[in-house]
């Protein structure tokens, strides 16, 4: 799973960069929006509007932007229809990627998105067609630094998660509906995640190197920057001095 914590870290050094972009508030109010929309309005009783909202608030969204996002998400304010849509496909190297969008024009959402994937060497494909590859589950990177390795599996297992592993970073493993349990049990011990969210879990990857590793980042990035993506999933993996150059 190196490759798939390598790029969460990647992700998260940029979210800086991008908020200044403006490109993490467009994103994190179409997810506030769907999350107080498929949940309700209560950050209380909703796991994901509470993690949505979590987020929008790290990089300093004003909250009158957070309030109405979660009002047009719970019908108080009128919006445009917005709805999840999953896309599925191969990059370069063989490397399967799932797209999750969430768009108000299914049409331009799925032209683009083929659009990317074609640009950058790989191909769409058909709804399930690499879906079975991967599992939904909670999933938590903490940096080395920030706990000792038998205390951090000891209180992550204790809490409810499924598993654990070293690599790079600690990876913690959980049930979806496990993760935000586990998140606060290492807050209130004083370890902060670098990165805690639902994910899409590659059970098996796919080795790339060279010419194709390149390829493969850079499909992800550019899937990553469209407006309508929210997340990129992928199940390559690749050596530490490749990746580097995604953030170089």
């Amino acid at each position: 799973m190196s490759g798939h914590s390598k790029w969460h870290s990647i992700k998260h050094k940029k979210g800086a960069i991008d908020a200044k972009r403006g490109r993490a508030f467009t994103k994190l109010i179409k997810e506030i929006t769907i999350a107080a929309r498929i949940g309700g309005g209560d950050p209380d009783g909703n796991p994901r509007l509470r993690k949505a909202i979590g987020d929008a608030k790290a990089v300093n969204m004003p909250t009158d932007n957070i309030k109405r996002a979660v009002m047009k998400g719970t019908g108080e304010l009128e919006g445009g229809q917005l709805e999840e849509i999953l896309y599925e496909g191969y990059g370069p190297g063989g490397v399967a990627l799932i797209v999750e969008t969430v768009t108000d024009n299914r049409n331009r959402t799925v032209s683009e998105i083929r659009h990317v994937f074609s640009k950058n060497g790989g191909n769409m494909g058909e709804s399930g067609s690499v879906a079975w590859m991967f599992h939904k589950k909670g999933y938590i990177i903490v940096e080395k630094s920030k706990a000792d390795e038998d205390t951090l599996m000891s209180l992550a297992l204790d809490a409810g998660a499924d598993d654990f592993r070293a690599d790079d970073n600690y990876e913690i493993y959980t049930a979806p509906n496990a993760l935000d349990a586990v998140v606060e049990t290492l807050k209130a011990k004083g370890i902060e995640p670098l990165s805690a969210e639902v994910s899409m879990i590659p059970q098996n990857t796919v080795k790339v190197e060279g010419k194709s590793a390149q390829q493969v980042l850079k499909l992800m990035e550019a899937l990553d920057e469209h407006d309508d993506v929210q997340h990129v999933y992928a199940n390559f993996d690749m050596e530490e001095s490749e990746m580097a150059e995604a953030i170089s």
